[in-house]
C-alpha cells in the first residue's frame, strides 16, 4: 500500500485520538514532508485539513441525530471548548452546531466523506534521470495558494504570458513553475517565471526565488498539461517510496522548454523533484 493509502486507513481508524502529522507520516513510513506532499498530490487536500473536516463531518452526523451534549461532541472531535468547536463548525458548514441539531437532518450539508484512494496511477512512469542542478534565479508572478485554490494556477500562467520574453535580464526561453514555502496546512507559494541573470531591474509586482544547487530526479510529462496531477501522484506515491530516495524540503519546479505550447497545453514538460544527498 502506498503512503497515502496507509495514511487514510490510519486516520479513519484513529478518529478519537489526538492525531498529528508526525503520527500519520510514521504510519506511512515516510517523513512528514513526504507525507504532506504525497497526500496533497493524491487527494487535493492537506493532511490535517482532511482530518479536521472528517472529524467535523462525523460530529455533524451526531448532531443531526440529536446528540444531547454539544460539548461532548466537541471534545470527541478534538476541541477543548464549545466556542472553539462552534467557530470551526461554522467555518466548515456555514451554520452553528445548535442550528444543525435543531433542524435534525444533513440535507444540503457539504460533508467530507472518507476518501477512497484513486487507484489510477500511471501504468508506466518513465524512469527519471538524475541531475546535479546549478543555482538558479527565477522571477515572475507569484501567488499563495491552498489546496482548494490551486485550480487558479492556469490563470496565473495566462497573466504571466504577457511578460514572457520581456522580463529584464531574462536568460533563455524556458519557463519555470516553482513551488516553495509549503506549510503543514497545505498552503504554498507558486511562481510562474523565467531564469534571470539578476533581480535588480524587475517590475515591482514580480516575485523572486533563489533556487540553490540541488540534486534532482527529473521526470518527463508528455501528456496534456492538465493531467500533470496524475503524474505527480505517481511520483510521490509509487516511485518515491520504492526508490530508496528521500525528498528534500526545497523548491521543486516544472520546466517548460520551447517545445511546450501554452495555447494548446501540449508539447510536454519536466518535473524536477529535489532529493536529499
Amino acid at each position: 500500500m502506498d503512503p497515502v493509502g496507509k495514511a487514510l486507513w490510519f486516520i479513519e481508524s484513529h478518529f478519537a485520538d489526538a492525531l498529528t502529522l508526525d503520527d500519520i507520516a510514521d504510519c506511512g513510513c515516510v517523513s512528514r514532508f513526504h507525507m504532506a506532499r504525497a497526500f496533497e498530490a493524491a487527494t487535493g487536500l492537506s493532511v490535517m485539513r482532511y482530518v479536521r473536516a472528517r472529524r467535523l463531518s462525523e460530529a455533524a452526523r451526531r448532531l443531526a441525530g440529536g446528540a444531547p451534549e454539544i460539548l461532548a461532541v466537541a471534545i470527541d472531535a478534538g476541541y477543548g471548548s464549545h466556542e472553539a468547536f462552534t467557530r470551526a463548525f461554522r467555518e466548515q458548514f456555514g451554520l452553528a452546531p445548535e442550528a444543525l441539531r435543531a433542524r435534525g437532518h444533513l440535507d444540503n450539508l457539504a460533508l467530507v466523506e472518507p476518501i477512497k484512494m484513486d487507484e489510477t496511477l500511471l501504468t508506466h512512469l518513465e524512469p527519471p534521470r538524475f541531475v546535479d542542478g546549478e543555482p538558479l534565479l527565477v522571477a515572475g508572478l507569484g501567488e499563495r495558494y491552498t489546496c482548494d485554490t490551486s485550480t487558479a494556477i492556469p490563470s496565473q500562467w495566462q497573466r504571466f504570458n504577457a511578460y514572457f520574453g520581456k522580463v529584464p535580464g531574462q536568460v533563455g526561453g524556458v519557463a519555470y513553475g516553482v513551488g516553495y514555502n509549503a506549510d503543514e496546512a497545505g498552503n504554498f507559494d507558486y511562481l510562474c517565471g523565467v531564469e534571470v541573470s539578476d533581480f535588480s531591474a524587475l517590475p515591482a509586482e514580480f516575485s523572486r526565488v533563489r533556487i540553490p544547487a540541488q540534486r534532482y530526479a527529473v521526470f518527463s510529462h508528455r501528456e496534456h498539461v492538465s493531467t500533470i496531477r496524475r503524474t505527480m501522484n505517481t511520483i510521490w506515491n509509487q516511485w518515491l517510496p520504492a526508490s530508496g530516495h528521500t525528498p528534500a524540503d526545497a523548491p521543486h519546479f516544472e520546466r517548460y522548454d520551447e517545445k511546450f505550447d501554452p495555447i494548446s497545453g501540449m508539447g510536454g514538460l519536466e518535473i524536477w523533484l529535489p532529493l536529499k544527498g
